[in-house]
Order: structure tokens, then C-alpha cells, then sequence
């Protein structure tokens, strides 16, 4: 069976060991040999769901086999914002990269070109963030932490 994977550094497998980016694919082997599959991963890094959108709105117009199965995962990036600017300026307003109602609005346009190309959609959910651990990356380089947590409120609201 044929699965092509679309989101972001998730499910394209990257990983931060000791201060570096590296791509592991163990997930994808495992999974591809435990159930059979050909895996095609078009997932990227840093990827949102208007990128991830239009590599779905170019795949679904070339032909399908049957039962070729679409996993999709989003929102991560989608969900960020500009955390450097927040730092300098935590009384202004800030919007995230994708506002909810066009990240609604794409998601289900990914899922319709999905299904009408013959294809079956599988939704991932995101999986769940460490509230400290994030802040204290995304403060690594020198962000302010103080003026970042004035902002969010409270740590678990990141």
C-alpha cells in the first residue's frame, strides 16, 4: 500500500541532538516494514499547512492506486509566532503564522483534494509540547524569557 505523508519536521523525521538538525527516518522504516508500505514523505521542515497545501494540490491531480492512503499533519508551524518580536515588544498584540480560520479553511481544502483524488485521508493530531522545555528554546539565543512569559501569561499557555 502506498502512503504519502504530508506536514512538517515531525513527520519528516527531524530531530535536535546536541544543537544540531538531523533527519532520522527509523520511524518511517519501522512502520514501513511492520505494515508493508511504500512511504513517499513530502513532509518538510518548518512546513505550514498553506505549503503543505499546495505539494497536496499538486499530487492529487496525478492518478492514484487503489486504497493509497494520505497522512496528513500540520499546526505546529502553523501555531507560532514571532517569538523576537515578542521579546522586544510583549505589550503590542501578536498573531500566530496561520490565523485559526485559515488554517480550518486549508485543512479542509487538503482533505477535499485528498478524497476526491481517490485517496484516504489519515489526520494526525500534534503531539504534545513540554511547555518549559519549548520556552527555554525558544529563548536560547537570548530572547527574553521575562518579557516572553508577560506576554503568553503563563507558561502552559505556549
Amino acid at each position: 500500500m502506498n502512503v504519502t505523508v504530508y506536514g512538517d519536521s515531525i513527520l519528516k523525521g527531524v530531530l535536535l541532538e546536541n544543537g544540531k538538525y538531523i533527519v532520522n527516518k527509523v520511524w518511517e522504516e519501522l512502520i514501513a516494514k511492520r505494515f508493508g508500505l511504500n512511504i513517499r514523505n513530502r513532509a518538510r521542515f518548518g512546513c505550514t499547512i498553506e505549503k503543505g497545501l499546495s505539494a497536496i494540490r499538486k499530487d492529487c491531480e496525478a492518478a492514484c492506486d487503489p486504497g493509497e492512503r494520505a497522512l496528513i499533519e500540520f499546526g505546529g508551524n502553523d501555531c507560532d509566532y514571532d517569538w523576537a518580536a515578542i521579546s522586544a515588544e510583549p505589550d503590542r498584540d501578536y498573531d500566530c503564522k496561520t490565523p485559526p480560520e485559515a488554517f480550518v479553511t486549508n485543512y479542509r481544502e487538503a482533505i477535499r483534494l485528498i478524497r476526491e483524488s481517490g485517496r484516504e485521508p489519515i489526520a494526525m493530531t500534534l503531539p504534545p509540547i513540554h511547555s518549559e522545555r519549548y520556552l527555554r528554546f525558544i529563548c536560547r539565543n537570548g530572547l527574553s524569557r521575562d518579557n516572553i512569559l508577560h506576554w503568553l501569561g503563563d507558561v502552559e499557555a505556549i
